[in-house]
């Protein structure tokens, strides 16, 4: 299903909207060479309308690999132009979005996890992807959306989506939707989790791929899912937010592989050099402000976190270079803390799969499905 070349997506970092850019995704993997990274959602529109300044948009540096485009939309013709323009740029997989609950998404644009209410023709869109691409595809979803959140209707979607298209893998975040109003935020955290939905779809559809999301933070949690049988877990705010003890540990806990003793000392001098090269690049941007962003969260609960964030704003001002930002800002940073390599991993919640093979819904019945399909 996936590149040779690269380690299965057991852990991935999740698409998040002006989280994951370029500059995330290039400090990321600094930290971690395995996990499967994200763009940010881009809206099919968008590719096709800016077809001209595609590089601003679609470019990346081959170190990301592997990576996933996310694209959102509800237009076929455009979903289509969109991943065609996108094939150049050799992404390793094509994603569409059907999670997304913000209210310009999934309210005025009619797109992201309302497209969970049509089964058919995300899986029209899926076809569509595949078609205008090369390597594989797959979806994000909720588990269910406002009063359509039963386990059969969660099946339902995956299984038509299935049938009609080439899709064999489905990122599930554990949470249903709620379009009456309320933030994204809230929608991250006020429906509940339901893992027992995801670890059911593994047993009802064996022959599909299942990546698990929501409410996963660290890697101990992430390898709890493994172990309770997930493909694959995508983590999101915790890999933005503390990016050093989050990603600092996939290589070694999730992958296997032996570390690499990195310091954050030796990531800001590869970052450094990064930063400059790309300020600048489109007129006035990326600006200062937008390349150290990703940067803010790297000292996360360390001594010299609080002056230092304050010297970085003080040094947004004036500082023209990413060399001139650091050497004016991280004298706040102890060297201990600059040069000692990654801490031990924060520790998992131990309840956080309590009872939740015992607590699967029964097993999904398709044949309604099946006569429906065919009809």
């Amino acid at each position: 299903m996936v590149a040779r070349r690269y380690s299965p997506p057991l852990f991935s970092v999740a698409p998040m909207m002006d989280w994951t850019d370029n500059h995330y995704r290039t400090l990321a993997r600094m930290i971690s060479k395995h996990a499967w990274l994200y763009t940010e959602m881009l809206a099919a529109e968008t590719i096709v309308y800016q077809k001209d300044n595609l590089d601003r948009f679609l470019a990346f540096s081959p170190e990301q690999h592997p990576i996933v485009l996310q694209i959102g939309g509800n237009n076929l013709n455009n979903i289509a132009k969109a991943v065609e323009l996108a094939k150049p740029y050799g992404y390793d997989e094509i994603n569409l979005n059907c999670g997304c609950p913000s209210s310009k998404v999934a309210g005025h644009g009619c797109f992201g996890v309302r497209l969970m209410l049509d089964p058919k023709f995300v899986g029209e869109a899926m076809s569509v992807i595949a078609a205008n691409t090369d390597v594989p595809v797959s979806v994000k979803c909720r588990i269910g959306v406002d009063d359509h959140d039963s386990y059969n209707e969660l099946c339902d979607f995956v299984y038509k989506v299935s049938s009609l298209s080439p899709t064999r893998h489905f990122i599930i975040h554990s949470r249903k939707a709620l379009l009456n109003g309320i933030s994204p935020a809230e929608n991250r955290e006020i429906p509940p989790l339901k893992y027992e939905y995801f670890y059911a779809l593994m047993r009802d559809f064996p022959d599909l791929r299942f990546t698990i999301n929501g409410g996963i933070k660290t890697v101990d949690e992430a390898n709890a899912a493994l172990r309770l049988g997930a493909h694959g877990v995508m983590v999101g705010r915790s890999a933005y937010q503390n990016p050093w003890r989050t990603l600092g540990h996939v290589d070694t806990a999730i992958y296997g592989a032996p570390s690499s003793g990195i310091t954050r000392r030796q990531v800001l001098e590869q970052y450094q050099v990064y930063g400059d090269s790309i300020l600048g690049k489109y007129g006035n941007r990326p600006s200062i402000r937008e390349v150290v962003k990703p940067l803010l969260h790297l000292f996360y609960t360390d001594p010299g976190n609080g002056p230092w964030k304050r010297k970085a704003d003080a040094a947004f001002q004036h500082c023209k270079t990413i060399k001139s930002f650091f050497d004016e800002t991280l004298v706040a940073i102890p060297d201990y803390i600059l040069d000692a390599p990654v801490a031990e991993s924060p520790p998992g919640r131990e309840d956080l799969f309590v009872n939740t093979l015992s607590l699967m819904p029964p097993p999904y019945e398709d044949t309604e499905q099946k006569v429906l399909l065919e009809a």
